[in-house]
C-alpha cells in the first residue's frame, strides 16, 4: 500500500523553497578514488560488430560512468542537453520558446534532491557514475558540445529525469471538458475562457507525440512446451518513433550482475526490455487512467480553503520561476503558480468546487532502484516481488525465464477508487472518504504465470485476452481498467502463436517478420464483392484485377497493398471510423471485425484513392517495396511491413518523400529473440543503428539487414565476443 499525502505535501515545500539547479547535492564523484580517471581504471569497453558496447565494470558507480561515456560517443550532445533539461534551465540557454518543460523539470529535481540521498546504494552509484561520464566526455569533447553546456552534472541531476510528476496534459484536458460541461449546462459562454498555463500546454504536446493508434509494442513467450528445445523463449518488439533512441548494450559487474538490453538514451536506467542468464522481459504500453479529479466543495468565505468532512482545509500557493535568455540578449522570467491542496493541485474553481487533481505517480522516483532489482533477479518469485515496487509505474511486463516459466503482469500504479470512474469528469468529495487514499493493491492487477496452451502475448490491448485458453475474469481486478478491446495486430499475433506447434527460436524470428495484413484478410472480398455488385467503370474493374490478384500481404513483391492501404485510409475518413459489417464481439474476439458495413462509400473511397495515387505519380499497382522504403544515412531498400492499424504484427509507420515514396519513421526498431538455455542464445537488430551520429560507422549499419528481416546473433560468452571485437578501451583514459 502507498500513502500518497505526506509526498505531495513534500513535494510542494520543495517547489516553493528550492530553484531545482541552484541546490546539488554533494557530489562523490569529486574524491580522489573516484575521479573520472579512477572510475576509468575500474571499467573496459569492448565494441563489437555494429557498435555494440559490452561494459566490463568493477562495480556500479564504474557501470554507471562507462554507460554515460558510451551514450555520449554515440548520441553526441543530446545525453547532456537532456540533464539539463531535467534541471529545468533548458530556456536559460535556448530561449523563451523553450521554458515549457522547465517548469516540471525544476519541480522532478526538487524532488530528486530531496530524495536523493535515501535512495537504494546501486542505484545511487549508478546515477552519480553516470552523470561523471557525461561530464568527462564533454570535457574532452567541448567541440562537440555548446558553449553554454558546462559539465557538472551531479547524480542528483540523472535522477531528476526518472522522477514522475502530475499529468498537467490531464490537468489541460479536463479544464477543457469542465467548461464544455459548463457552457451545456447554462447555455452560454463564459466571459473569459481559462488558458491552459505554458508548462501544460507543453505537456500536452509531449503526449501528443506518442500517437497509440500506431505506437506500442509486441511481446510474446513461450514455455518450453511450445519450443522444440525446450527452452522458454522471449520475444521483445518495440514500436515507437525512430527518434526514441533505444541504445542496445551488454553489461557485467563483477559476479553481481550480467545483462543484456536496451539502456535507452539519456539515463541511467531507460531499460525497457532484456535478459541475464536466468531471465528476462519485455514492455509493451498499456493505458490505464491514472489521475482522478475530485470536486471539493469552496469554503463559503474564505477563497484560499475547501470545505471537507465539514472542517476548512487551507491551500497553499507553490510558485515556479524559469528565467530565459534569447541568443539575441533579451531575457525574462516567469512564473507558474499553483494551489495546492493535501490530495493535489487545484487545476480549476468555478463558484462551488475546487477541482483537485490527484496522481498516484506524482513525486515516484525509485525507477532506477526497481530496475536494478530487476536485472539481478534470479527466479520468478524474486522478480515478482521486485514488481511490486511500481516504481516504474506502467507498462506490460512479459516474462520468461531459465526454468521454463513464462508470465505477464499488467502493471500500472493506479489508484484504489472507492467509487466507479469518472473518466475526464470528476468526482464529488466532500469527505475524505469519498476520494482514494493509495494505489490499487498489486493483486487486484491481472498476472497470468504459465497458463495452459504454453504462451503469452502482448500487443498494446488490454488485459482481457492475453491467451486464448483463460478467460480473464473482471470482478476479480481493479475496476478502473480500461474496457476490453482487441484489435487486428493482437489477433494476427493470437494467430501465429496460438496452438500447440512448437517452435524453434529461429521460428520466432520468422513469425516475428509476417508480411500479413489481416485488415486485408478480412475486407478485400467484400470490397471486391462492392465493386462487382456496382456497374464499374473500366478504373474500378483494374482495381479489382490488381486487388483480387493480390496476396494480402505487405510483402515487398506484392502488387496490390499499395491500393488497399489508400482505399482503407480513406474509407476510414468518409466513414467518420472503420464501418465494418460485423464490428468486434468480444464473444468472437479473434474472428470479428468482418467485412465492409457502407460498400457505397467504400466505392467512393476506392476512387478517391485511386486520383490520390496518381496525384502523388505512385501506380495503383506498384509493388509495395517500391513505394515503402528504409531510407537511412545511405540505405535505401524495400521494406515489408505495415501500420497496426491494417493489422500488420511487424508495424511500420512510413513518412513521404518528396518523390512520393514513404520511408519508415517510427515502428520496429530495437526488437530481440532470446532462448533460455544453459546461457541465453539470441538474435536482435536496431534498425536504425547504434548511433544517431550521420559520420559514426554504426549509423545505418544495421538499416539494411533490418529491412530485409533479418537480426543479428546477440554475443553473450567471452568466445563469442573476442571473436567480434573491433574495439577495447578504457572510457575516460587520457
Amino acid at each position: 500500500m502507498t500513502k500518497r499525502f505526506n509526498f505531495i505535501l513534500l513535494s510542494l515545500v520543495l517547489v516553493v523553497a528550492v530553484s531545482a539547479h541552484e541546490v546539488r547535492a554533494q557530489d562523490p564523484s569529486t574524491s580522489s578514488a573516484d575521479s573520472a580517471q579512477a572510475l576509468s581504471q575500474r571499467v573496459e569497453i569492448i565494441r563489437t560488430e555494429y557498435g555494440i558496447p559490452h561494459i566490463i565494470a568493477e562495480d556500479w558507480k564504474a557501470f554507471g560512468f562507462a554507460m554515460g561515456w558510451v551514450q555520449s560517443e554515440d548520441y553526441g550532445d543530446q545525453v547532456a542537453i537532456g540533464i539539463v533539461r531535467g534541471r529545468g534551465v533548458y530556456a536559460r540557454h535556448t530561449g523563451r520558446d523553450s521554458i515549457g518543460g522547465d517548469f516540471a523539470g525544476r519541480e522532478a529535481h526538487a524532488v530528486a534532491t530531496a530524495r536523493y540521498g535515501s535512495l537504494e546504494p546501486r542505484a545511487k552509484a549508478v546515477y552519480d557514475g553516470y552523470a561523471e561520464g557525461v561530464n568527462e566526455y564533454a570535457r574532452q569533447h567541448p567541440h562537440l558540445f555548446p558553449e553554454w553546456l558546462v559539465p557538472d552534472f551531479t547524480g542528483v541531476d540523472a535522477l531528476a529525469n526518472d522522477v514522475y510528476t502530475w499529468s498537467r496534459s490531464d490537468a489541460a484536458a479536463f479544464v477543457r471538458a469542465e467548461v464544455r460541461r459548463a457552457e451545456e449546462r447554462t447555455g452560454r459562454l463564459p466571459e473569459l475562457r481559462p488558458e491552459s498555463p505554458t508548462s501544460w500546454s507543453h505537456a500536452e504536446l509531449q503526449d501528443a507525440a506518442v500517437d497509440p493508434a500506431v505506437d506500442g509494442s509486441n511481446a510474446w513467450a513461450l514455455d518450453g512446451s511450445r519450443t522444440t528445445s525446450g527452452h522458454a523463449i522471449l520475444l521483445r518488439n518495440p514500436h515507437l518513433s525512430w527518434l526514441a533512441g533505444y541504445y542496445e548494450a551488454h553489461v557485467r559487474i563483477g559476479d553481481e550482475l550480467e545483462f543484456y538490453g536496451d539502456f535507452r538514451i539519456g539515463g541511467a536506467f531507460g531499460i525497457i526490455g532484456g535478459f541475464n542468464r536466468h531471465l528476462g522481459w519485455a514492455t509493451t504500453n498499456n493505458s490505464p487512467r491514472y489521475s482522478q479529479v475530485y470536486a471539493v466543495p469552496r469554503h463559503p468565505t474564505r477563497d484560499d480553503h475547501l470545505l471537507i468532512d465539514g472542517r476548512a482545509v487551507a491551500l497553499r500557493d507553490s510558485t515556479i520561476t524559469v528565467d530565459w535568455s534569447n541568443p539575441d540578449g533579451t531575457f525574462g522570467v516567469e512564473a507558474e503558480v499553483t494551489s495546492w491542496s493535501p490530495w493535489g493541485p487545484v487545476i480549476h474553481r468555478d463558484d462551488d468546487y475546487g477541482y483537485v487533481l490527484t496522481d498516484p505517480r506524482d513525486g515516484q522516483y525509485q525507477r532506477g532502484e526497481q530496475l536494478v532489482r530487476m536485472m539481478t533477479s534470479e527466479s520468478l518469485d524474486e522478480w515478482l516481488d521486485v514488481m511490486r515496487m511500481r516504481a516504474h509505474v506502467s507498462s506490460n511486463f512479459t516474462y520468461a525465464d531459465a526454468a521454463g516459466n513464462i508470465a505477464l503482469y499488467y502493471n500500472a500504479r493506479i489508484p484504489d477508487l472507492p467509487h466507479e470512474p469518472t473518466g475526464d469528469s470528476a468526482a464529488i468529495a466532500r469527505s475524505t472518504s469519498d476520494m482514494w487514499t493509495e494505489v490499487a493493491d498489486w493483486e487486484r492487477l491481472p498476472l497470468y504465470v504459465n497458463p495452459p496452451g504454453g504462451y503469452v502475448q502482448q500487443a498494446n490491448d488490454t488485459p482481457d485476452f492475453i491467451n486464448l485458453n483463460v478467460v480473464l475474469e473482471r470482478d476479480s481486478v481493479a475496476h478502473n481498467l480500461p474496457e476490453a478491446r482487441l484489435r487486428l495486430r493482437s489477433q494476427l499475433s493470437f494467430a501465429l502463436i496460438h496452438g500447440e506447434e512448437r517452435l524453434s527460436l529461429e521460428d520466432v524470428v520468422e513469425r516475428k517478420h509476417t508480411p500479413r495484413m489481416l485488415a486485408a484478410e478480412r475486407m478485400v472480398d467484400d470490397l471486391l464483392g462492392a465493386i462487382d455488385a456496382a456497374d464499374p467503370t473500366a478504373r474500378l474493374e483494374r482495381a479489382r484485377r490488381i486487388l483480387g490478384g493480390w496476396d494480402r500481404t505487405a510483402s515487398t513483391s506484392s502488387r496490390g497493398g499499395v491500393l488497399f492501404k489508400a482505399w482503407f485510409n480513406t474509407y476510414m475518413e468518409v466513414t467518420d471510423t472503420l464501418a465494418y459489417r460485423i464490428e468486434w464481439d468480444a464473444a468472437a474476439p479473434v474472428e470479428t471485425p468482418v467485412g465492409v458495413g457502407k460498400p457505397g462509400r467504400a466505392l467512393a473511397a476506392l476512387r478517391i484513392a485511386m486520383e490520390d495515387l496518381d496525384e502523388d505519380g505512385i501506380a495503383t499497382d506498384a509493388r509495395w517495396g517500391d513505394v515503402h522504403r528504409v531510407v537511412h544515412g545511405d540505405v535505401d531498400e524495400p521494406v515489408a511491413g505495415c501500420e497496426s492499424g491494417l493489422g500488420c504484427f511487424r508495424t511500420l509507420s512510413f513518412a513521404e518523400l518528396q518523390d512520393g515514396r514513404r520511408a519508415v519513421n517510427r515502428g520496429d526498431a530495437w526488437v530481440f529473440a532470446v532462448e533460455f538455455g544453459q546461457i541465453p542464445r539470441g538474435y536482435s537488430i536496431l534498425a536504425y543503428g547504434q548511433s544517431r551520429l550521420e559520420d559514426s560507422p554504426h549509423h545505418a549499419d544495421q538499416a539494411a539487414m533490418f529491412a530485409r528481416g533479418e537480426m543479428k546473433p546477440i554475443l553473450w560468452s567471452e568466445d563469442q565476443i573476442d571473436g567480434a571485437t573491433i574495439r577495447r578501451y578504457r572510457p575516460g583514459a587520457r
